[in-house]
């Protein structure tokens, strides 16, 4: 027998059984997509380790699934008869989805969907033999029911609603409300956050940047890009003024030791993400002090592509050294303290871009120009860094923005 385990490293210590793709009993060759497991951040298909016929199922859908757990055993004996079923593994489906009517909650708990998937059918009480689906094998996607209750949503813009209505009851205090259950997402989020500012004192530095410098760049060089299929973004400006910023500060770009603080080589810059209502997910450049604009341009874009068409894997979201947290992009100005992603020791923020009215000399008089401005914020762990490191790095990454050539 053959175990196949779960990945010892994945992001987070906790992940979950989302569905299998085979069943006790199946045929499966090397490598074969076997199993997903899903994280707060990321679904991670799990190969087979081995040839042979899934013999047992040890861990089904839902269970939690720590690194290096036993999820089932391949028999990989040759010309091995089909195996027993083990205790508590679903049943073989002639279907891997269903062509019968929605009956009840409990119908759709039984199929052999992920988590989310389910969640949604049951919240927007949707029928999933009415959804064609785009994952593997034609496996209905958390995307495809989202599309769906949109679909909905725009044909009957009028009238009753055809998802369902949360039940709404009186709180505790006497208001109508109703209860959301917190996805997994948003559990692990609310852990992480409430650690970092348990275990890191959080303080933050302001400056004031102007972006007319990358404005005028970008204008004259994204349509040449964009002919080679690089999307430019001001957030890839953002993020090589940050890695090359790090030379100034290089305490910004490290881990806090009880003995000893640890500076890492590497720039591993990760952005955040928004998934909409899904929660926020920060997939990770790597090697940022290595790449031209162009090419963290590029990766950028990749980057948030596989994000929003949940196509990350656990390398996407792990190791990142720095994180950049773009709140302006939903009109936020400022935000304080943007928490840090532990166990880095610093987060950028940039606000929104908007024109206001300066003060800048020319010609050795004081004029007031219009100028497109956002306040840019670093948040640091005040265990790792003090304020002189913290406005060293905020003000060399101003410079390098407000100075940035034309024809660089």
């Amino acid at each position: 027998m053959i175990d196949v385990v779960a990945p010892i490293e994945q992001e987070g210590t906790k992940a979950v059984v989302r569905t299998w793709l085979k069943q006790v009993g199946d045929r499966v060759e090397i490598n074969d997509p076997l199993v997903e497991l899903e994280t707060d951040k990321v679904a991670v298909e799990v190969p087979a380790p081995a040839a042979g016929v899934l013999a047992e199922i040890l861990l089904d859908s839902d269970a939690e699934a720590a690194p290096g757990a036993v999820l089932g055993r391949i028999d990989d004996a040759s010309g091995s008869a089909r195996p027993e079923r083990s205790r508590g593994a679903p049943e073989p489906a002639s279907e891997t989805r269903p062509s019968t009517s929605l009956g009840t909650s409990e119908d759709v708990r039984s199929m052999r969907l992920s988590p989310s998937v389910k969640r949604a059918l049951i919240q927007h009480d949707i029928d999933p033999s009415a959804i064609d689906g785009t994952g593997r094998d034609g496996r209905i996607t958390r995307a495809d029911v989202d599309r769906a209750v949109d679909q909905a949503t725009r044909v009957q813009p009028e009238g009753p609603r055809t998802t369902a209505q949360p039940q709404v009851a009186p709180s505790d205090s006497g208001i109508a409300s109703h209860s959301v259950p917190h996805d997994r997402m948003r559990l692990r989020i609310a852990e992480n956050m409430l650690n970092s500012v348990t275990q890191a004192p959080h303080v933050t530095a302001m400056f004031e940047c102007d972006f007319s410098a990358i404005i005028a760049h970008r204008e004259a060089h994204k349509a040449a890009l964009e002919k080679k299929g690089v999307k430019l973004t001001y957030t890839a400006y953002v993020v090589a003024a940050a890695a090359e910023a790090m030379k100034v500060a290089p305490a910004i770009n490290s881990r806090w030791h009880d003995d000893r603080l640890e500076l890492f080589g590497d720039i591993n810059i990760g952005v955040g993400t928004a998934l909409g209502e899904k929660g926020l997910i920060v997939p990770v450049l790597r090697q940022v002090q290595r790449l031209s604009l162009k090419g963290i341009a590029a990766g950028l874009d990749e980057m948030t592509r596989k994000a929003r068409a949940e196509k990350l894997n656990s390398a996407d979201v792990r190791g990142g050294t720095f994180t950049i947290s773009n709140h302006g992009v939903s009109g936020s100005l400022f935000a304080s303290p943007i928490i840090i992603n532990q166990p880095q020791s610093a987060i950028l923020g940039v606000g929104k871009l908007e024109k206001r009215v300066v003060v800048r000399e020319a010609g050795g008089v004081d004029t007031i120009q219009i100028r497109p401005m956002a306040y840019v914020s670093l948040t640091i762990d005040h265990r790792v860094v003090d304020g002189h490191q913290t406005n060293l790095w905020l003000s060399r990454f101003v410079e390098l923005i407000e100075g940035w050539p034309r024809d660089a």
